[in-house]
């Protein structure tokens, strides 16, 4: 008895020693993570946040209670650059969907205006680098749908001029030229003239964004583009198989042209077992959508960030599961697996999509470098994941651009 007395002290003593080590190691890591942070230029290459600019009582420049994105809320997360989608559902087209593309142009370029000591326009990895070194945020824009060009190479043109760098080729239906992957196929992915946008997406040095579209459209923008692609916002399907989400072969064939896949961090892209849950019990999307109408009329900024917060309310209920932030470094690590460091990003999808829990906003950031730390990754490739890896592709396209424009 008494020798089992002391066997059991003495494991507790070597289980104290265990956690007394154990804390100050993950200080170390935690101190480690957030100076790497830091000292990394982190970009995230979708936002929504530009819905709430046109809702008209949203500013960037104080903190906000709601939401996940605000000048504050980057600066304490260390988000140095920000591609602002400029959206609008797949269903409105023609003058209208350029009208409301503008605005929405318009609005972010307002911001910039209004608040040049904190934020700037950025159209080239150069001057988003150059921001970093001024100790601004860089503010960059991509069209998310190309139902938005209303079939005119123009009117690409003219967003291109007006600072947009990337388009994604379709949204969550087809256009009149490349196939979606939540539509049923109507092309066979890209038409000729769908071949024709991506041809001069490339000449004006706008990136080819492939987050959105079908596997079939994916492969012949892959085909056409001689710059390489970005998936702006996307996950793994491997782990969730969202159609929206890429598989591996289609990650392996988009690395092996230089091009990045950016990590969605939205709960439906993320986890199979919300996934599932959702489609089971599809009379919880319908109760939630009634919600965020009711709460939030036709405002689409207040509609996005209350569908988050209604979905969390069902969670809190026990009616959907409950996601956590660390699914995040599971896609990032398997699409490192899968097609290499130097082929994987950021894409948060923040005032859009549903966050997890741990992620609710930008001040979360740090996280993701400490948790890849923790997990083996250098200091290098935690730095390409972070931003250098986009700033590659940016560095690349505009090159191309370069290059196609002096007939080289």
């Amino acid at each position: 008895m008494l020798r089992n007395i002391f066997m059991a002290a003495v494991a507790l003593c070597f289980a104290g020693g265990a956690l007394v080590t154990a804390k100050p190691q993950a200080d170390a890591l935690r101190a480690r993570a957030r100076k790497l942070h830091f000292a990394s230029i982190v970009v995230d290459t979708h936002d929504d946040t530009t819905q709430r600019f046109l809702d008209g009582d949203f500013d960037l420049l104080p903190r906000n209670d709601s939401g996940s994105i605000d000048i504050p809320r980057m600066r304490e997360g260390g988000l140095g650059a920000i591609f602002f989608s400029i959206w609008i559902p797949s269903k409105i087209t023609g003058p209208e969907a350029i009208k409301h593309a503008l605005d929405q142009i318009d609005a972010v370029r307002e911001q910039a205006r209004r608040h040049p000591k904190e934020i700037t326009l950025a159209t080239t990895a150069v001057e988003v680098r150059e921001a970093r070194k001024s100790g601004k945020i860089a503010l960059l824009m991509g069209v998310e749908g190309g139902h938005m060009i209303a079939n005119d190479l123009s009117v690409l043109r003219s967003y291109a001029a007006l600072g947009v760098r990337y388009m994604t080729l379709t949204h969550s239906g087809n256009d009149e030229w490349a196939d979606s992957s939540t539509d049923k196929a109507a092309h066979n992915g890209l038409t000729d003239f769908g071949k024709e946008v991506v041809a001069e997406m490339n000449r004006l040095g706008v990136m080819v964004d492939i987050s959105h579209v079908s596997d079939k459209t994916f492969y012949d923008a892959l085909g056409v583009s001689k710059a390489p692609l970005i998936a702006s916002h996307s996950s793994c399907r491997a782990i969730c198989d969202a159609p929206r989400n890429m598989t591996d072969q289609m990650i392996k064939d988009l690395a092996a042209k230089g091009g990045v896949i950016q990590i969605n961090y939205h709960v439906g892209f993320l986890s199979q077992e919300f996934r599932d849950a959702e489609r089971t019990d599809p009379e919880i999307n319908k109760a939630i959508s009634a919600e965020v109408e009711r709460r939030c009329g036709p405002k689409e900024g207040c509609q996005l960030i209350e569908g988050d917060k209604i979905t969390r309310e069902y969670v809190e209920r026990g009616k959907l599961p409950r996601v956590d932030w660390t699914k995040i470094i599971e896609h990032i690590d398997h699409a490192v697996k899968v097609g290499g460091v130097e082929h994987v990003g950021l894409g948060s999808d923040f005032d859009g999509a549903n966050m997890p829990y741990g992620m609710e906003d930008a001040t979360k950031l740090p996280k993701i470098a400490e948790a890849l730390l923790g997990k083996g990754y250098s200091e290098g490739d935690v730095r390409k994941i972070l931003g250098e890896n986009t700033l590659r592709v940016m560095t690349e396209v505009e090159r191309g651009s370069r290059e196609m424009s002096s007939g080289r």
